[in-house]
């Protein structure tokens, strides 16, 4: 079966595609960012390596690591690891914007090139990157993140041109909201780095965290992470997989508001849903 590296399995997408891709006899190599998490994943059955998204000499190993998992032969690269970092885009410090791009998207360049240097040899080789819905509109107080996946999808949007005359095919899944730990680890980045009541936007912070906070009514429209495993097996499997796959409603009803509506009734309808 086919080797597939899959970046940001601690929880969530990353883990249950992990093990249930383990399960359908995938050449599985998980990576996490904490060693505690790599030990437990191996516990599991499952092989993984740790690979910090945020230290290029930690890329450079955990890939060099899973290279050795899989017999110098790597079919896939699922690039799925990352965070989304709250907070009106007046409040963030330069600090905190270069640390959102650090993780979701310097880190997958650099570990997409070393992908596809290998992918080279072989001759072939599929790329698949996590993003968002928030890489095809932006929400209010998501400008880091929005901005780290429209920076992924002009970045990928390229590569795909410029991949075109090999067997190296690359592709985006788009998910809305996905039951995970995304919302938790979010409350978190928005605790640590912004300064909630020295801000102009201090009330609409507070309802924000409101919202993170609320454990027992997940988002409207919300699914589970095998939604996006559905689409991760077609990229992996398909002869020509597809540019962009949609996950959930509201990525294919974004996807079709931003072609038919002004930018400003669009900025209307997303400030209300914010």
């Amino acid at each position: 079966m086919k080797s597939i590296l899959i970046t940001g399995c601690s929880s969530g997408i990353g883990y249950f595609c992990a093990k249930e891709l383990h399960k359908m006899g995938y050449k599985v190599i998980a990576s996490c960012r904490k060693p505690e998490d790599v030990s437990r994943l191996i516990g599991e059955g499952l092989n993984c390596v740790h690979l910090d998204l945020a230290n290029e000499q930690s890329i450079e190993s955990g890939f060099n690591e899973a290279l050795k998992l899989c017999d110098n032969k790597l079919d896939i690269l699922f690039n799925n690891g990352a965070y989304g970092q709250p907070g009106a885009v007046e409040d963030l410090s330069t600090q905190t914007l270069r640390a959102q791009f650090e993780v979701n998207f310097f880190s997958w360049h650099h570990l997409t090139n070393l992908a596809i240097k290998h992918m080279r040899k072989s001759g072939t080789g599929k790329i698949i990157h996590n993003s968002s819905v928030l890489g095809l509109v932006a929400l209010p107080y998501r400008g880091a993140y929005n901005a780290s996946k429209f920076a992924l999808e002009g970045l990928t949007d390229t590569l795909r041109m410029e991949l075109a005359e090999t067997d190296i095919h690359i592709s985006l899944i788009e998910p809305g909201p996905i039951a995970s730990k995304f919302r938790e680890n979010a409350k978190q980045a928005f605790i640590t780095n912004i300064e909630i009541e020295q801000s102009a936007h201090a009330n609409n912070y507070r309802a924000q965290l409101d919202r993170l906070e609320s454990q027992t009514s997940p988002q409207k429209f919300t699914l589970g992470p095998e939604a996006v495993l559905e689409k991760l097996l077609h990229a992996m499997n398909a002869n020509k997989p597809r540019p962009r796959y949609y996950v959930t409603f509201p990525t294919y009803f974004m996807g079709v508001m931003r072609r038919i509506l002004s930018t400003r009734l669009l900025d209307k309808i997303l400030i209300k849903n914010r």
